[in-house]
């Protein structure tokens, strides 16, 4: 799905929104304004299987939520986590977006040529690329996936079994419609939305 090249992530993603706090230890948490009620009630407003494999996805239009694979894709899901409590994703920009076909974001440039550094050992399995389907891109090489995904407008049958599918939207997928397409054959959107935050929901 895109080149690969190892670079940093630069100082203008490390910009960080109210899910800084989000990383705080929980003795820190009671410094915070939000009552523990309240932080309750967020964090139980989103039915899902697993508050632990499951993601809060913030976007410019409204709340998405991504349900994980962690059976399927171990290994993705972890490293997902890990950069999700990282805040590496917020404030990168769907650079990528295909109508009637998929968004694509996770690289630190905006560009499609960089992410964490860290590659990841294919996990394809038997979930299909369908319509809300999350799955990593990556180049030619099987084993080259690092932080960009993609997620899916409509069914992509000719990627099953190609790349690793890690989760599916289940709610707000109405809101990943309305990121801004881009254009020419491969996608390349100009000023391009943004992930606003992303998070674990059992941190919330």
């Amino acid at each position: 799905m895109t080149g690969q090249t190892k670079m940093l992530k630069n100082s203008s993603t490390k910009k960080l929104s109210k899910s800084q706090t989000k990383s705080l230890p929980h003795a820190e948490v009671k410094k915070l304004d939000m009552s523990k009620t309240r932080a309750k009630k967020i964090k139980h407003s989103y039915q899902v299987k697993d508050k632990e494999n499951a993601l809060l996805l913030k976007l410019k239009d409204g709340d998405v939520v991504i349900e994980m694979f962690p059976d399927a894709a171990p290994h993705h899901v972890k490293r997902i986590k890990e950069l999700v409590r990282a805040e590496f994703y917020n404030g990168l920009k769907f650079h990528r977006v295909i109508d009637g076909f998929m968004a694509q974001t996770g690289c630190p440039y905006g560009t499609g040529t960089g992410g964490s550094g860290k590659k990841l050992k294919a996990e394809f399995n038997t979930h299909p690329h369908k319509r809300g389907t999350v799955s990593m891109a990556r180049s030619m090489m099987p084993d080259s996936a690092d932080s960009q995904f993609f997620i899916c407008f409509e069914d992509c049958d000719w990627l099953n079994g190609q790349y690793t599918v890690w989760g599916e939207v289940t709610s707000g997928m109405e809101f990943v419609d309305k990121i801004k397409r881009g254009h020419g054959q491969n996608g390349m959107v100009d000023d391009p939305d943004e992930i606003i935050s992303m998070s674990v929901i059992a941190d919330l």
